[in-house]
């Protein structure tokens, strides 16, 4: 799409923006979890390879996948989401058409770092970035509509859809029809759609017409404060919220991980297990809607300490299961986190930091989320096979977010030095 046409568009380009990276985020989708998932028991069988085996595979490649995020966030920087996401898009797709063809654990856990660093990692954080590019004063909003669109069609219609066309063709022609989604039609409609700041095509943020005024009269240039990736990393700001995120991701990956053994301890069977996903998604859903509009109208670091709050009480309302009010009240609580979880950590970011360099930072405050998310399930595991429960380890656990809502009491947003 030319220029031309951009800047003629009937409605301001970056819902078209936000429409494509939200496509985007979607397709991450074959390098999540809840899609990776359903394809272990035929990796299990057919590959035989052991689930532990397995397991630690995914999580070193999870691990792995993270620590390479910081330089693909400054691969956006220097070269734009436009050509990243077509050649992120298409490596991504071409790791997919590899898993249909594994024959050891030793392809399967090369296939694991791929999808995780690609999926997961890479293809996220362009669509992010893109959408934070466009959108300033309602960037929040944006965000909230895209988690919305995200979690009914990624975490809600896909796994359906996937397990139904296994059925039909297959696992392995599975992956590779995946495969050819992402670069048939992802890398090219990324690249066709996507531009990397409204003012390279001579528009601004938000649709505006006319830049802010300053109180001299004058048009003030600068929409917001950009950082550089080292001023960002000197501040406690960044540091506090990338440990509150990465606390949010590492506890809430760790109860669902555990999710079937924690409900039968309490004498609750995997049936009453899985239906804590109803009320779990529904919420996220709405809170993540509800967060996006809240995210654009009050301090953001008010929305993080609710979400660490809600975790405190998901952990303690985990070891609470004696009744099918609580079952939906743990899931109504660990949904609202994680749908604060995805505003958050979606608009943050640049709100403090600016849209220059956005891509470094993001990659690095990525880094730490996943790094969170595949280590959760360890020390909860471990703690049950030496206590016997989960009680102890989790009431305990409620000491970190504990930790970082004072900690996001004390730190506020960064400031520049004078």
């Amino acid at each position: 799409m030319t220029n031309w046409l951009i800047k003629k568009s009937p409605v301001y380009y970056g819902w078209v923006i936000a429409f494509v990276a939200t496509l985007g985020m979607i397709m991450t989708s074959p390098g999540q979890t809840y899609i990776v998932s359903i394809f272990i028991e035929y990796f299990i069988a057919e590959l035989e390879i052991s689930r532990s085996v397995i397991s630690s595979m995914y999580t070193g490649a999870t691990l792995g996948g993270s620590f390479a995020l910081p330089f693909v966030g400054r691969l956006i920087d220097r070269h734009g989401a436009r050509r990243v996401v077509l050649v992120v898009s298409v490596l991504f797709g071409s790791a997919c058409l590899y898993l249909g063809w594994v024959q050891n654990a030793v392809m399967l856990g090369m296939g694991f770092l791929a999808i995780r660093l690609l999926g997961q990692g890479s293809l996220g954080l362009v669509s992010m970035n893109v959408i934070n590019q466009w959108w300033i004063s309602r960037r929040g909003m944006l965000m909230g509509i895209s988690g919305v669109c995200v979690s009914l069609l990624g975490l809600g219609l896909f796994p359906v859809a996937v397990n139904y066309i296994i059925q039909d063709i297959g696992w392995r022609s599975t992956y590779i029809l995946l495969g050819l989604i992402l670069i048939l039609g992802m890398a090219p409609l990324g690249y066709f759609f996507f531009r990397d700041r409204p003012e390279q095509v001579g528009l601004l943020p938000d649709g505006r017409k006319t830049l802010p005024v300053a109180e001299e009269g004058e048009p003030e240039v600068v929409l917001e404060d950009n950082w550089t990736p080292a001023e960002a990393f000197r501040t406690p700001a960044f540091w506090v919220v990338a440990g509150s995120a990465g606390t949010i991701s590492m506890l809430s990956t760790g109860l669902v991980f555990h999710l079937v053994s924690i409900f039968g301890d309490q004498g609750l069977d995997a049936n009453t297990a899985a239906s804590v996903f109803v009320p779990l998604s529904i919420t996220m859903a709405i809170v993540n809607f509800a967060g996006g509009i809240l995210a654009d109208r009050v301090p953001v670091r008010l929305l993080l300490i609710t979400a660490l709050l809600a975790m405190a009480s998901s952990l303690f309302l985990a070891i609470q299961l004696g009744s099918i009010a609580m079952v939906i009240a743990f899931g109504v609580v660990l949904g609202a986190t994680s749908g604060f979880y995805r505003v958050i950590m979606s608009v943050l970011w640049a709100n403090y930091f600016g849209r220059l360099h956005l891509g470094s930072i993001m990659g690095t405050a990525q880094t730490i989320a996943i790094a969170g998310s595949a280590l959760g399930p360890m020390p909860i595991g471990i703690a049950r096979d030496l206590l016997g429960n989960y009680e102890a380890v989790l009431l305990w656990s409620m000491l970190v977010p504990a930790f970082f809502i004072v900690a996001n009491l004390l730190t506020g947003r960064p400031q520049r030095k004078v």
